[in-house]
């Protein structure tokens, strides 16, 4: 693949957003040619019923669907906007929260805590079945989980539901759940990575944060500009 994909992952209120646009602002500066996407895309058709489920305003939560059907939504809203996708185009895509999150939250939800985790499944789903681009870097920002709560609660109004919090950021415990599928998923897969983003019980700066980003990246050897 020409262009190298690096996913933001995290929990929700995690600073995902911040870095996503530090990452874009930096890999700009250094010269490369960047795009960017960010799911769910609750404009599009597929992320509009993925935002119902979220906000339960139609009656049926996210949480009462089963975890394969809820996971092909999730899927089947980064196939429509990948659709038109030309790998190439842009030296990197950076991508705000992509498959990884997917495989995460559908394995550790409320009914589904007697099952085994459908990591593989999504990343066959997405990866194989629809053909979208694998990452070359998957990052995890690490953040408690009470404290990326208060973090959501300062968003403030969001479109898709409104000044509250959606049904999977209710639950402290599934955010707990999380926080620890996203540590195994680094433990079992190579191209996730874990970024510390608290010292004690208080956030490090944003630019600390991006820099160990960039430290990565340079490890991986996915600065060639820099050489």
């Amino acid at each position: 693949m020409k262009t190298k994909v690096i996913t933001i992952e995290g929990i929700d209120g995690s600073g995902k957003t911040v870095q996503f646009n530090k990452l874009y602002e930096n890999l700009s500066a250094l010269g490369y040619s960047v795009d960017t996407r960010s799911f769910p895309d609750y404009g599009a058709f597929f992320g509009k019923q993925v935002g119902r489920l979220l906000s339960g305003e139609e009656g049926v939560m996210a949480t009462d669907v089963d975890q394969k059907s809820m996971a092909l939504w999730f899927a089947l809203d980064r196939w429509e906007a990948f659709r038109d996708w030309e790998d190439g185009e842009y030296d990197f895509l950076i991508i705000n929260r992509y498959v990884l999150s997917n495989a995460v939250y559908q394995s550790i939800r409320d009914r589904d805590l007697d099952k085994p985790d459908i990591i593989d499944w999504v990343f066959e789903l997405e990866y194989d079945h629809f053909g979208l681009p694998r990452p070359a870097l998957n990052l995890f920002f690490d953040v408690a989980a009470e404290r990326a709560g208060q973090n959501v609660d300062r968003k403030g109004f969001r479109d898709y539901v409104g000044e509250g919090r959606d049904v999977y950021e209710r639950s402290l415990g599934m955010q707990e759940r999380a926080r620890n599928m996203y540590v195994t998923a680094s433990e079992r897969y190579d191209d996730v990575v874990i970024i510390p983003c608290m010292e004690g019980s208080s956030m490090r700066s944003p630019d600390s944060i991006a820099e160990d980003v960039l430290h990565v990246m340079r490890e991986r050897g996915l600065l060639t500009n820099e050489e």
